[in-house]
């Protein structure tokens, strides 16, 4: 299986780095981490996170205020979204 990053996910997550690192450059790089480990966990195990909000979704938390949404494609697992918590995304 492959793992794609849509566009709209790569630009949250450049977004979230540049907000946390502008006061915690560590803690940016070690949740940004996090978010290549999930992501690497969820391509060997696509079932392992729980159904999402959107159907045909899953979600990922990370850490207690993040969330990683993909979808599975065939073999291609793409990471949709990475989102604050409090974000409401489903209804876009």
């Amino acid at each position: 299986m492959k793992l794609f990053w849509h566009p709209i996910a790569i630009e949250d997550r450049d977004r979230i780095m540049d907000y946390i690192s502008a006061d915690k450059p560590a803690a940016a790089i070690a949740l940004d981490e996090s978010f290549e480990g999930h992501a690497e966990r969820a391509l060997i195990n696509p079932e392992l996170y729980k159904p999402g909000r959107v159907v045909g979704t899953r979600e990922i938390v990370v850490a207690p205020n993040y969330i990683m949404v993909y979808r599975i494609d065939g073999e291609q697992m793409t990471i949709l979204r990475v989102l604050h918590a409090a974000q409401n995304w489903s209804a876009r």
